[in-house]
């Protein structure tokens, strides 16, 4: 009691709580707690006077649960809680006291008293959050080591972090990268592991979620937006440079970097798996952990507070769909995606759309209309086309094919016939020969059937396989001539002309 004594006179003199600690051998920490519970007795400097050391003690150390004038104390880590219920009130749970303890604290006491009890706690829970309000997601600046088993190599796992509001419930998981893909799946794992969904989601204002940020109104990607409305419900950023706004994640990627992350620095841990295995055994340990300053564990108030105020997960299984963004339909009327191509409606060429992926289908979108559906391709620089959606002149031309082709040909003539075909084989393409083969047809329109007939055989005389040949000699009335002999020529004697019993 003398120190205490000291303490006070000291503390009236001005000076501060450390040289007072150093002044008479004591902790600072010690020094504080005494000084809080004199301010809360209402002792100061100097002691009143007749107010003895057995006095002075009885004052300053009540009995647990009993405050001044032997009032009872209200259990205020109870009504800590409690008011993170919906529609929980301060006064409602000062009825709930009196109606315990008629002779308790009146209403102005028992507020000043909860929020003088609730400011020692961390900053980071002073925050007011209902159950099942918010769920705060971000990745750790750390990472975790692990193998990569397939190059063997050291790599480092990245860590994503998810906290409740009001009952501190964390969900952590390794990835591969923070990518979206691997972000969006961490969304969705971290529902699952709830078991429900909150009614809002507050991330940092990170590239892979926020499309456009902003102090005030921050654009969203497609795909988190998409992800938002399956699970019904909204995503919140936090402000830029406002770390108070998510001060329950940066609490516990904090937790997750000592719980977590130091716990596994000296463990060789190969693939994701081993991670996230390691990871879940430790997390049980954090979640099941007892609180100092609430007395109970983050599952117990998880099972008494969020759980209970989780809207339900949807029936419907998420599927993660990427988006393009003011895509631009080129003029063979085909949009591109991941390398592919896809056809949309000839009507709708130069337009700007929106494309959407996911792993099995191809969806564009102009003015939130899907106007075209496909199934996904994995075929670089391959064409995905839909017949209803070529001119109708394209669409003759997709009907050709090389032996409907060489039967019009017939109609003309077995020389025509024999021409297209040659056409053809002269190409690396079948294709690249139809637009020669219709223009020797369509010949029948400007001359007779009989004279393309002789014309084409000419030309395959002289293994002329083009179109141009075959106009050529019917312009200059060529058909009608006699065809060039061919003669067989003796090859002249010489040293390098060799026969087959050379090579034999």
């Amino acid at each position: 009691m003398r120190k205490i004594r000291e303490i006070l006179r000291l503390k009236a003199e001005g000076l501060s709580i450390r040289r007072i600690a150093q002044s008479l051998g004591m902790g600072h920490s010690t020094v504080g707690e005494y000084l809080e519970r004199a301010e809360r007795a209402g002792i100061t400097w100097p002691v009143p006077e007749g107010l003895d050391d057995e006095a002075l003690q009885a004052r300053l150390f009540r009995a647990k649960g009993q405050g001044e004038s032997g009032r009872a104390l209200p259990d205020w880590a109870y009504v800590h809680a409690e008011l993170r219920r919906k529609h929980v009130t301060l006064a409602l749970l000062w009825q709930e006291y009196r109606e315990q303890h008629p002779e308790g604290y009146k209403y102005s006491q028992f507020c000043t008293r909860y929020r003088r009890w609730a400011g020692t706690l961390g900053a980071w829970m002073r925050q007011e959050h209902k159950a099942g309000e918010k769920l705060f997601v971000d990745y750790s600046g750390d990472g975790i080591p692990m193998i990569d088993p397939l190059s063997g190599e050291r790599v480092t796992a990245q860590l994503f972090v998810a906290v409740l509001g009001a009952s501190n419930y964390t969900y952590a998981e390794a990835t591969a990268t923070q990518t979206a893909p691997d972000w969006l799946g961490c969304h969705v794992h971290a529902l699952e592991f709830l078991g429900g969904v909150p009614g809002m989601i507050v991330p940092d204002q990170t590239k892979t979620g926020i499309k456009k940020p902003c102090r005030y109104d921050p654009d969203l990607n497609p795909a988190y937006q998409e992800l938002a409305k399956h699970f019904d419900t909204c995503v919140v950023p936090a402000r830029p440079g406002a770390p108070r706004d998510k001060a329950k994640v940066e609490s516990g990627v904090l937790l997750a970097q000592r719980w977590i992350i130091a716990v596994l620095r000296n463990r060789i841990l190969v693939g994701l798996d081993a991670v996230n295995a390691a990871i879940k055994e430790l997390l049980e340990r954090l979640n099941n952990r007892p609180m100092r300053k609430l007395g109970k564990s983050r599952r117990q108030l998880f099972e008494e507070l969020d759980k209970p105020a989780l809207k339900p997960l949807p029936a419907q299984t998420y599927e993660f769909a990427e988006w393009k963004i003011g895509a631009r339909v080129n003029l063979d009327y085909h949009v591109e995606f991941d390398g592919h191509f896809y056809s949309v409606s000839y009507h709708h060429i130069h337009k700007q759309v929106d494309i959407r992926a996911t792993a099995r289908a191809v969806e564009v979108f102009l003015n939130h209309i899907r106007i075209a559906s496909h199934q996904r391709s994995r075929r670089r620089f391959g064409y995905t086309t839909l017949r209803d959606h070529m001119p109708r002149s394209h669409q003759k031309h997709l009907e050709w094919t090389p032996s409907r082709i060489i039967e019009w040909g017939k109609k003309i003539g077995p020389a025509t016939a024999e021409l297209l075909a040659r056409i053809m084989e002269d190409r690396p393409h079948p294709e690249q020969g139809y637009r020669a083969c219709l223009g020797v047809i369509r010949l029948e329109k400007r001359f007779t059937q009989g004279r393309v007939e002789k014309a084409c055989a000419r030309a395959v005389a002289c293994r002329n396989y083009s179109y141009r040949a075959v106009e050529s000699i019917l312009k200059h009335q060529l058909e009608e001539r006699p065809l060039p002999a061919r003669t067989a020529q003796a090859l002249p004697a010489h040293e390098n002309v060799r026969g087959s019993q050379y090579y034999a």
